[in-house]
């Protein structure tokens, strides 16, 4: 199934555009996000990588990684992440206003991306999906958005509120009003979590979102001298 290899799954239909591909290796451009992905587990990566992934980067793969890894790399797990999807709509609380992000907040978006959820957002992430959020007291509360997606199938991503702002439900709101938009047209909303994360698992949780899977997570980059 498509959510068994999102990354693949993601860059060879809703992002096959943005995607740089060698045969069955493909990843985001790194200004987008720092997902790899491969068709399968038997995929001889070897030149792909080389390639594609720069001397000093760490790559992610998500669901399905490399039997065998050419000398002068490592693919280090980390833990598992829970996939968890939403298939019923969700009562949205009242709150604030939820405008559409674009590039004018582009660097509201940066600043609290980098305060909050700072790994793998990047200068164009926004460019992969629709992302929305709350400004309040003049700056941007939360915020959501899409990252992943195939033809039936959108992630939400980005999930982050301001710690100034915590506790407000902002949350809860972006992530039932997102979650409805994305069943309205017919997609299947779908997200991975921690599950050292235990409040935001709780969230999803009671929202309506329910869990699918635990898929694994892997970085990838070329080994240091001595290791």
């Amino acid at each position: 199934m498509e959510l068994d290899n999102p990354f693949w799954s993601s860059l060879t239909t809703r992002h096959r555009d943005v995607a740089l591909r060698l045969g069955d290796v493909a990843r985001f451009p790194s200004d987008y996000a720092p997902f790899l992905g491969i068709a399968d587990a038997s995929v001889d990566v070897a030149a792909a990588i080389d390639s594609l992934v720069a001397p000093d980067e760490s790559a992610y793969l998500l669901g399905v990684a490399p039997q065998r890894v050419p000398g002068g790399w490592r693919l280090d797990a980390f833990a598992d992440l829970a996939q968890m999807i939403c298939i019923t709509p969700i009562d949205v609380v009242e709150g604030p206003d939820i405008i559409e992000l674009t590039q004018a907040h582009r660097a509201d978006v940066l600043a609290l991306t980098a305060l909050v959820y700072p790994h793998y957002f990047r200068e164009r992430t926004m460019e992969l999906g629709r992302y929305f959020g709350i400004y309040q007291d003049g700056g941007l509360a939360a915020m959501i958005g899409e990252r992943l997606g195939m033809d039936g199938l959108q992630e939400m991503s980005a999930i982050c509120t301001h710690p100034d702002f915590n506790g407000r439900g902002l949350a809860r709101r972006l992530t039932a009003w997102l979650t409805n938009a994305t069943l309205t047209l017919g997609r299947t909303p779908f997200l991975h979590v921690s599950h050292e994360n235990d409040r935001a698992k709780r969230l999803y949780e009671q929202l309506g979102y329910r869990y699918r899977r635990d898929i694994p997570f892997w970085s990838l980059r070329r080994a240091r001298a001595g290791r």
